[in-house]
């Protein structure tokens, strides 16, 4: 006769899957993040190597708009990168914790089921 799961290990089941929803959300916003970090760096080269009195346009919504200064949408990238990186550290902090309540759920579990088996 299957034995019972307990209402605790059921409990502890659904967190499992929550976390691992999670983990898959952050690690999908963290390649999100790099991949703008690496746009902006490239943008970045390619503003420096542009000639000089070359026309530099912006991108405001769907809209491309040329800009008046090189300097002002340097700094912007510049401000735009550094926000970025903070908040991808914080994710990356985010998913270590994550990580670790899931590896510990996880072995939590594997031990209630093994005991039960």
């Amino acid at each position: 006769m299957a034995q019972e799961i307990s209402p605790e290990l059921q409990k502890q089941m659904v967190q499992f899957q929550q976390i691992q929803q999670q983990l898959q959300i952050h690690a999908a916003q963290r390649v999100q993040y790099e991949a703008k970090l690496r746009e902006i760096d490239v943008t970045l080269e390619e503003l420096k190597n542009a000639k000089e009195g070359a026309t530099i346009f912006k991108s405001i919504g769907t809209l491309l708009v040329e800009a008046d200064d090189r300097g002002t949408i340097a700094k912007e990238l510049e401000e735009h990168k550094e926000t970025l990186g903070i908040r991808l550290e914080g994710l990356k902090k985010q998913e270590k914790s994550l990580q670790d309540r899931f590896q510990e759920l996880q072995k939590t579990i594997s031990e209630a089921i093994t005991r039960s088996g």
